[in-house]
């Protein structure tokens, strides 16, 4: 059926396939600034207005649209490219990171009445940002200013793409489709573990617009790791491309290329496999006993898996002192284990990729990954093509925050384009994205802390199992990462670690931020304020007795690298802040009725850069008629490079951000960059650019001095190899009310601190900040990904995963220490995308057990939790 409808004020014809929604349709009328988030109703990021009302287009029929008129992003401007209000508020707050959600935000704002401007957290329900923590777009509704006209570093500088995200013209991944493309869906396992004896293509293969369906016959043989690492030998190589064995449920076996989307779904549910059902095993405890299912009994030595017998993938078996006679000689101690859970990361853009071959016949790949080079070094590998052979590039990508630091499409579509020699494309669902892309590793965590009578540690003991899922991705490291500093923040002669980490048939768990630190930070602080109290100190002072000091040695486990130093200390301004934000807050009158108030704070330290190095290169040069253009590796997903990179150009070279072209991402057009995760992008990649800029100054000066002209445009490089490894420290403070009839949490202040050294742009940093306690709140009180005895995913889209909204978040008071890092970063900088999340949920935790006087030791502090423990503590008797 043909009609007419009115598209930004246009008409146009459109043909809507049957059952076809909205969203798709304005898409492939070229307006690509309709975002697909969730297409179930739950994000937002498709949100439209159609006769002026706004809705969500990923569930509004196609066909209902006939007649009317549609206004998408592209058409909210005036037709003289002035912004509407509500966008040129959005650019002037710095009302978004990645800018996924920009969009539909822009457009259900721009909808509001004065009187649902009133009641914000209710007006943007329909809504979820996931990077800013809202406090950003609060001030864009309410008519904020947040940006600075100009300046270079310790400007709050907004972003160079502020604009094109608010009408729409900012790309993303798959905003630039290409003649001829075709579209892939993957054929996934309904068993948590199963050998595949046969694959039957033949219905599938006859079925319309059907062009190749792939399946384990075809795979390369290599093995490798989904994880992207400078070095890739860090994870285990246990990852087939297409593999005779699923061992979770949602792992790829099959997957169908096709003229349309809609064509390879269908075609997807006609490939018959054959399975041998296999025992499985879904409980990491029970992975570690005699006779359990083994996953990865096959994989040769050369796999790097510690015991594949055991279904162990590393393991950490360290002690300095004597841990057993400290505790036998202690004053007090305490001991408690703590369990925390899946958490998934629900960047709004999807795993997503898309690949060609070029003019030359060159494999080119345009994808949402935090690191290019890394893919296409993995992809060489795999395929077995030299890197002049293969090309890398991303768009502007729509969040990440360590879930892209992962390969789980690009191989699938190489193989295809290889084979067909014709674009292609894959897209994930949400529902995907929770049942087979990654999570956090949910850990299973024993502390065991003592003191002397003076409150000095005396004794630190972890024991640690962690749960990696189905294969081995960032397993290893992240169990490394989670036993170094959450013990190294301390002084304590006697510390003692047992750390495992087991392969089970379940989703699998990769990067998330914070790297492992999340989860033993909550168990070690919790246990640490606890102790405090058994030795009657305030948990302030008791932290402040027993934290390092700016001249004392790291110490965490025995087989740790020693090449981290302590380039700046700023822990005790940190910790005086809180502090004093939190006794201001005493002053604010609590909430009406029978509420129990409580006050907690944590600690967290966070090494500025990952092991073993993690190198960066930039080059700048001057540019036709003037300015200049910057060319560095790491990608753009909310974490602000770009603008940082600009500024730091900028004020080596004595100009304006707005005179820096930055290009990045693209490992043709660029030089090589590690990747944009471990909180590189200011400390590594910062460095290079910084260099690379100061070397062109001179150049420049060089030239004037000598009275120079023409010669042509001058450029320079710079590098940064991230050997130099310095620490950051934040604090987080809450002041909370707790209902002591239905657990309800009211946060009733927030407060963190962070020892950023050089902040380059106060605004953005401010911004990760706000974005981290968002998603560590969320991590602390509700979100679980919930996975059953045989492994099935039970959380599959977003309104059974509470992802933090507008009406959830509270406003966080933000604090920065007074420092400057002596050993790396650019100027003294020190990153801050991952460490604001560490102290959130042991902060919370403390706050909660100061006002319920319970120790809640599993995450997330769900409402019934509490309410359950509450209850259970007042049929027992205990005092509060």
């Amino acid at each position: 059926m043909t009609f007419e409808l009115h598209v930004n004020g246009e008409g146009v014809q459109a043909s809507p396939a049957p059952g076809q929604c909205l969203r798709t349709l304005l898409r492939e009328l070229g307006c690509l600034g309709v975002k697909k988030g969730c297409d179930a109703g739950d994000c937002g990021a498709c949100t439209v207005h159609v006769d002026g009302r706004p809705i969500h287009s990923c569930l509004y029929p196609a066909l209902r649209a006939g007649g009317r008129s549609v206004t998408t992003i592209e058409g909210l401007s005036g037709p003289d490219g002035t912004l509407h209000p509500v966008q040129q508020a959005f650019v002037d707050a710095q009302a978004f990171q990645c800018g996924f959600c920009t969009a539909g935000m822009v457009m259900t704002a721009a909808a509001l009445s004065d009187v649902q401007r009133e009641d914000l957290p209710r007006a943007l329900k329909g809504n979820i940002c996931r990077c800013t923590g809202y406090r950003a777009i609060d001030d864009a509704l309410r008519r904020v200013v947040n940006v600075a006209a100009a300046g270079a570093v310790g400007a709050e500088v907004g972003a160079p793409a502020s604009r094109a995200l608010v009408i729409g013209d900012a790309r993303f991944t798959l905003d630039d489709p290409v003649p001829g493309l075709l579209h892939m869906k993957l054929v996934r396992s309904p068993h948590p573990h199963a050998r595949i004896r046969s694959v039957d293509a033949t219905r599938a293969l006859a079925a319309d617009g059907v062009v190749l369906v792939l399946t384990p016959e075809d795979s390369p043989v290599h093995l490798y790791s989904t994880a992207r690492h400078e070095h890739y030998t860090e994870d285990p190589d246990d990852t087939r491309l297409l593999d005779h064995v699923a061992r979770f449920q949602g792992q790829r076996v099959a997957a169908v290329v096709a003229e349309s989307v809609a064509a390879a779904e269908r075609a997807a549910a006609l490939v018959e496999i054959d399975y041998e059902l296999l025992p499985a095993v879904t409980d990491p405890e029970a992975a570690l006993a005699p006779g359990a299912p083994q996953l990865h009994a096959d994989k040769p030595l050369e796999s790097r898996i510690a015991d594949p017998a055991r279904n162990l993938v590393s393991e950490i078996h360290s002690h300095i002192g004597d841990v057993d006679a400290a505790l036998a000689q202690a004053h007090a101690s305490y001991e408690e284990t703590f369990k925390i859970q899946r958490v998934q990361h629900v960047h709004l853009e999807t795993h997503a990729c898309l690949g060609w071959l070029d003019e030359r016949g060159r494999l080119t790949i345009r994808t949402s990954s935090q690191t290019p080079f890394l893919t296409r070094d993995a992809l060489c590998r795999i395929f077995e093509l030299p890197a002049e052979r293969v090309r890398v590039l991303c768009a502007r990508i729509g969040g990440g925050f360590g879930g892209k630091q992962e390969m789980l499409t690009e191989d699938i579509i190489a193989l295809a384009v290889l084979r067909l020699k014709r674009p292609v494309s894959l897209e994930f669902t949400r529902e995907e994205q929770f049942t087979a892309a990654t999570t956090r590793h949910p850990m299973k965590v024993t502390v065991t802390v003592a003191a002397d009578r003076t409150g000095r540690l005396t004794a630190m003991s972890l024991d640690i199992l962690s749960n990696t899922g189905a294969y081995g991705n960032h397993g290893p490291p992240v169990l490394h990462h989670s036993c170094g500093e959450s013990l190294e923040l301390y002084r304590c002669a006697n510390k003692r670690v047992d750390a495992r980490c087991v392969y089970t048939n379940t989703v699998p768990a990769g990067a998330l931020r914070g790297y492992g630190l999340s989860q033993t930070t909550f168990a070690v602080d919790s246990a640490l304020d606890e102790l405090a109290r058994r030795l009657e100190i305030d948990p302030s002072e008791f932290r402040l007795l027993n934290v390092i000091g700016p001249d004392d040695p790291l110490v965490s486990v025995q087989d740790d690298p020693g090449d981290v130093e302590i380039g700046s200390y700023g822990l005790d301004q940190c910790i005086d802040a809180v502090g004093g934000a939190l006794r201001r807050a005493r002053d604010e009158p609590p909430p009406a009725g029978d509420w129990l108030l409580g006050e907690g704070i944590a600690l967290s330290m966070l090494h500025t850069t990952p092991p073993g190095g993690h190198r960066s290169v930039a080059r700048i040069e001057e540019r036709e008629p003037g300015g200049y253009k910057l060319f560095v590796g790491t990608a753009e997903f909310g974490n602000g490079m770009t603008t940082v990179h600009a500024q730091l150009a900028a004020e080596a070279l004595g100009t304006t951000p707005d005179q820096i072209e930055v290009v990045q991402a693209d490992t043709d057009a660029v030089r090589y960059d590690t990747g944009a995760f471990g909180s590189t992008g200011v400390s590594v990649a910062g460095a290079a650019t910084l260099e690379a800029a100061q070397r062109l100054r001179a150049l420049i000066d060089a030239r004037r001095a000598e009275g120079e002209c023409g010669g042509g445009p001058l450029a320079a490089e710079g590098s940064c190899d991230g050997l130099a490894r310095s620490v950051i420290f934040n604090v987080h403070g809450f002041r909370v009310a707790v209902a002591p009839d239905t657990g309800e949490v009211r946060i009733l202040h927030s407060v963190q601190a962070a020892d950023a050294g050089t902040v380059i742009n106060p605004l953005q940093c401010r911004g990760q900040i706000e974005g981290a306690v968002a998603q560590a709140l969320g991590a602390a009180l509700y979100e679980d990904l919930r996975i059953d005895s045989d492994g099935t995913v039970l959380t599959r889209v977003l309104r059974d995963y509470h992802v933090p909204l507008f009406a959830d978040v509270p406003r966080t008071e933000i604090a920065f220490a007074e420092t400057r890092d002596h050993l790396m970063g650019p100027l003294g900088a020190k990153p801050m995308s991952e460490s604001p999340f560490n102290p959130v949920a042991p902060a919370l935790a403390n706050a909660i057990r100061d006002a319920t006087g319970i120790r809640f030791t599993a995450l997330p502090l769900t409402r019934d939790r509490i309410c359950l423990g509450l209850a259970a503590a007042s049929a027992s008797g205990t005092p509060r």
